[in-house]
């Protein structure tokens, strides 16, 4: 069947504020009802490289790069412990990422879930260890506490207009001296080794036929989900992937898992806390792109009037988003606090804000809103973690890594910025 070609200075992306289909690799465009062969479907990827529309292959060699270099200059770089330990090492931060991911693709910025993390660590183990409530129900104040300070949050800035900056500021001070008084002189609080929350980073599936069934499992739902979405598109009359694309792709995608978990049974095996951290993200990235509530989120950050317009209630999609914020700012709170077994100052510091706003934005969620996925916040933590990693073997100080971890982000904000310049001059912003 014919394709039908895109319009003159357009990339075949829909109407300002509708979401295009992709998935952890971003979008892709197809034109026409019927999807082309794999000849139409290279020229699509050229002519997204002609108008810098890279997708995450910036995010992808950056992380091959970083990981050469160290492997280079220290041979235990890639070996199975290391890569064990910073699977786990960037769980915390990665929650925390995700939930930023999803005030960042509202144009929006909250400065207060390093403090939320830290006060769900500080809630959860004053209630445990002070006062002798079930570890279950203290998680789950915990969280709560995280989801109602996101929503105050939230009400303030839809509601009465506070900018996000200044409330999330507030917030960021608020919360954090609300966990030093939790904490009281001490400065830290420490909890069972053995209970629900050490368990999340120091529980290991060792057997090996439960990483590799994962992985098929995976696979096997990562291939039926496109084959059943083509068919679905397909009969609809909609645009859709063609075979060999989806093909190309699970190929990819079970090659990444396998070795994956081969690489992590040679340690321990596979990390509880992995797993999670990878079912958040595939859930928020469905969220995101699958039902109509995320659908409105992302048109909400490509114009708060165009969204209006359309009959979105701007007001409800914002506060929900920092809700959303300040639950996963508790959940990565929690699994920090699992991995120090104790509840501390340590995510209020300041670092856990940066390293989760770093995180978001260098794996390619665009500042300007309206661009981005929750797999940014996946590449982005693997390089700001494999750089301190890298750097902890190597015996370098952290003064360097913040030199580092700070050129990376520069390079990620310019380039995000020239990605919107070039949409600017085609006429897709």
């Amino acid at each position: 069947m014919a394709v039908r070609e895109p319009t003159p200075g357009g990339d075949g992306s829909p109407p300002n504020g509708g979401v295009p289909d992709g998935g952890p690799g971003g979008p892709v465009r197809r034109y026409g009802r019927y999807a082309a062969p794999l000849t139409s479907y290279a020229h699509a990827v050229r002519h997204r490289l002609r108008q810098r529309d890279l997708g995450p292959t910036p995010v992808l060699l950056a992380l091959a790069l970083t990981w050469i270099v160290f492997q280079a200059l220290n041979h235990n770089f890639l070996s199975p412990r290391n890569l064990s330990i910073l699977s786990v090492d960037i769980v915390g931060t990665g929650m925390v990422a995700v939930g930023i991911v999803f005030v960042l693709l509202i144009g929006e910025i909250d400065l207060s879930v390093g403090s939320l993390a830290g006060l769900a660590g500080a809630v959860f183990a004053a209630l445990n260890v002070n006062l002798g409530m079930p570890e279950w129900l203290a998680v789950l104040i915990a969280l709560a506490c995280g989801a109602a300070a996101g929503g105050l949050q939230g009400v303030s800035f839809a509601r009465i207009g506070v900018p996000a900056f200044v409330v999330t500021l507030a917030g960021l001070l608020a919360w954090n001296g609300l966990m030093l008084y939790l904490l009281g002189t001490e400065t830290s609080i420490s909890f069972s080794d053995e209970g629900l929350v050490a368990q999340l980073t120091s529980r290991y599936f060792g057997a090996a036929a439960v990483g590799y069934g994962l992985a098929a499992l995976a696979t096997a739902a990562y291939l039926t989900f496109c084959l059943r979405d083509r068919r679905r598109r397909g009969a609809a009359g909609m645009p859709y992937r063609p075979a060999a694309g989806i093909w190309i792709r699970t190929v990819l995608l079970a090659a990444a898992a396998f070795t994956a978990v081969y690489v992590l049974d040679q340690f321990e095996g596979l990390p509880l806390a992995l797993l999670i951290f990878l079912a958040v993200v595939v859930v928020s990235d469905l969220f995101l792109r699958r039902t109509p509530y995320g659908r409105q989120i992302f048109a909400l950050g490509g114009g708060v009037e165009a969204a209006r317009r359309a009959g979105i209630d701007a007001t409800r999609v914002r506060i929900a988003v920092f809700m959303v914020s300040g639950t996963l700012a508790a959940v990565g709170g929690l699994f920090i606090a699992s991995r120090l077994t104790s509840a501390s100052q340590v995510p209020g510091s300041g670092m856990l804000l940066i390293n989760a706003i770093a995180a978001a934005v260098i794996g390619g969620t665009s500042l300007f809103g309206g661009r981005g996925s929750t797999w940014s916040a996946l590449l982005g933590v693997l390089i700001i973690q494999s750089i301190a990693s890298g750097m902890a073997l190597l015996g370098v100080g952290s003064p360097v890594q913040f030199m580092i971890t700070g050129g990376v982000l520069y390079t990620a904000v310019m380039l995000d910025a020239l990605t919107r310049r070039s949409a600017e001059t085609h006429g897709r912003v």
